[in-house]
């Protein structure tokens, strides 16, 4: 486990999660962002010219679901969502793998495309620092993902962000922090961000991705060419790329998030 997850995890404050029904929707507020949701720490990370806008962790809300067959006294993992839309919707299917898996879901309200990138951000940082005070959650099965626009900030907080998000899944929707060519050299997409050195190499090392797209997703060429000429090329030990038979841009269906959540938890399995 990365040292900084430790840290992370030694921060907050471990509670219970009695009031929350499991297979039940509820909807949460917090009271506390921690450090890592910090204006100068989000530039830092981001080697950000902007500054980010006033941002008050109290003011918002969060969608939370246990998995029906949730025991408190066992670590679950804990898989936040970053919406391409002003709601946490995810397929209705996606509730079995959750419950399968073993996964808590998390997703904040409007945090869609039209929201500060550096607020749909702390949203997520901060979600991952709260839901550890009511929950018994496995540092290492912490996923972040989303959605096309959500996905794209999903995969710089798997980066920028890498001592405390060690696995992303990116549908259909990925930033890289280099230029990046089509693997047959037609298309160019830029660097969409500045990691800090010290994340990048616990990114490399320690974290994994999975970018899933579909063939005729128009995210396709982007995804295909941060899998090739970015994350390989820049060599990433541990991502997928699941290219889906006829899916268009849309959410893939269970079986392949699925798929996804197996290759992040082979990195976990202890020999």
């Amino acid at each position: 486990m990365p040292r900084f997850v430790l840290l992370f995890c030694l921060c907050a404050a471990f509670g219970h999660a009695a009031d929350l029904k499991p297979g039940v929707r509820s909807t949460l507020t917090f009271q506390e962002s921690p450090p890592h949701s910090d204006a100068l720490e989000l530039k830092l990370r981001l080697s950000a010219a902007e500054t980010p806008p006033a941002y008050d962790v109290k003011k918002e809300s969060f969608d939370i679901l246990l998995p029906k067959n949730h025991r408190a006294s066992e670590p679950h993992g804990l898989f936040i969502w970053i919406s391409a839309s002003d709601k946490p919707s995810i397929p209705a299917e996606w509730e079995a793998v959750f419950a399968e898996k073993k996964l808590i879901f998390i997703g904040a309200h409007k945090s869609g495309n039209p929201r500060s990138v550096f607020d749909r951000m702390r949203l997520a940082i901060d979600a991952n620092f709260n839901v550890r005070k009511i929950a018994s959650i496995d540092p290492a099965r912490v996923i972040v993902s989303g959605f096309s626009g959500g996905a794209r900030v999903a995969s710089m907080l798997g980066v920028c962000y890498a001592d405390i998000f060690p696995s992303t899944i990116c549908c259909m929707g990925v930033n890289f922090y280099t230029n990046v060519s089509t693997p047959d050299g037609k298309q160019t997409f830029r660097l969409g961000y500045l990691p800090h050195d010290e994340f990048t190499q616990i990114a490399k090392t320690q974290c994994r991705y999975v970018l899933i797209t579909g063939e005729k997703d128009f995210n396709l060429p982007n995804t295909q060419a941060v899998f090739e000429n970015g994350f390989k090329k820049e060599g990433f030990k541990a991502v997928e790329l699941i290219n889906i038979p006829g899916q268009g841009h849309s959410p893939p269906k269970a079986e392949w998030l699925k798929k996804a959540i197996e290759f992040l938890d082979a990195g976990t399995a202890k020999p």
